[in-house]
């Protein structure tokens, strides 16, 4: 069976930068696989592309640019924020990234500045701006559920639990 539009792939990572080689992420620390449901935009577009037509059991080992990642850095995206939109993240400080809810989903937004009540932030993605190379081991792939095809999401291990 090989990656294709409507296919649940369950899949081990490891995220580096690709400039300095560093590692971001190792889903094999977690020990849980991924599982997304292929063509549904619920990866980075430069990985979905990457992986289509693979099959289980391959290794894909693959740079993707900025642009096909998170994004190019945006210089506008810094803006100043009341503080209570960020009770639920604790103590903020510089350098502390928080997640928000937002009318287009959960965003991740990072503290630059925090004032008695207001909070400078920048929203662009933590690694907006970088290329990132994955290495993958795709360990299985399977027909999605007619739910999870309605969903647009896969669900069970490393997927969405309702």
């Amino acid at each position: 069976m090989t990656i294709e539009k409507g296919k649940v792939v369950t899949l081990h990572y490891q995220l580096f930068n690709a400039e300095d080689g560093s590692e971001i992420e190792n889903s094999s620390e977690t020990g849980e696989p991924m599982a997304y449901l292929h063509g549904y935009n619920n990866i980075i577009a430069g990985l979905e592309n990457a992986l289509e037509g693979k099959n289980a059991g391959e290794q894909v080992d693959v740079t993707v640019a900025a642009k096909d990642a998170y994004g190019e850095y945006d210089n506008t995206l810094f803006q100043r924020i009341s503080r209570k939109y960020l009770k639920h993240a604790g103590k903020l400080a510089p350098g502390k990234v928080v997640t928000v809810s937002t009318e287009e989903g959960p965003r991740m937004l990072t503290v630059l500045k925090v004032g008695l009540k207001t909070v400078d932030v920048d929203a662009n993605h933590p690694l907006a701006g970088k290329a990132l190379r994955f290495v993958v081991d795709i360990t299985d792939i399977r027909d999605a559920s007619d739910e999870e095809i309605a969903h647009k999401h896969a669900h069970g291990v490393g997927g969405h639990n309702h």
